[in-house]
C-alpha cells in the first residue's frame, strides 16, 4: 500500500509526474534551496523509492515505521541531529506521511 501511495503522489519509475504532489514538493524545495533539490532530502528520497518501488521494504509502511528498518535508522539519525525529534517537513516525516497516503506535511 505504501508504494502505491508514493506513486499516487507522483513519484514513479519514469520520474515525477507533472502537476502532482511530487512536482509541487520538488518546486517548493528547489525554491527554498536556491534552485536545486538536495540529495537525501524529501523529494530526492521519495523519487528514489518511487522509482525502485522500495518504500515499504525500506520500512516506511502504511502502519508506521518498522522497527529495525532502514526507515527507523533514518528517523533516529534525523532526530539526533535535531535535538531528539524529527522535524515537520523533514525527510523522515515527509516520506512517512506520503507512504501513509498523506501530503507530506505540505498543502
Amino acid at each position: 500500500m505504501s508504494d502505491q501511495n508514493v506513486h499516487k503522489a507522483g513519484f514513479t519509475s519514469s520520474g515525477i509526474t507533472k502537476g502532482s504532489t511530487g512536482s509541487s514538493m520538488m518546486s517548493k524545495e528547489a525554491k527554498c534551496s536556491g534552485g536545486g533539490v538536495r540529495s537525501g532530502g524529501p523529494t530526492a528520497t521519495l523519487q528514489e523509492m518511487g522509482a525502485k518501488g522500495s518504500t515499504h521494504s525500506s520500512g516506511f509502511t502504511s502502519r508506521g515505521i518498522s522497527s529495525g528498518s532502514q526507515a527507523s535508522k533514518m528517523m533516529s539519525k534525523e532526530a539526533s541531529s535535531h535535538g531528539g525529534g524529527t522535524p515537520r517537513g523533514g525527510t523522515t516525516a515527509t516520506v512517512q506521511s506520503i507512504s501513509m497516503g498523506g501530503k507530506g506535511g505540505r498543502r
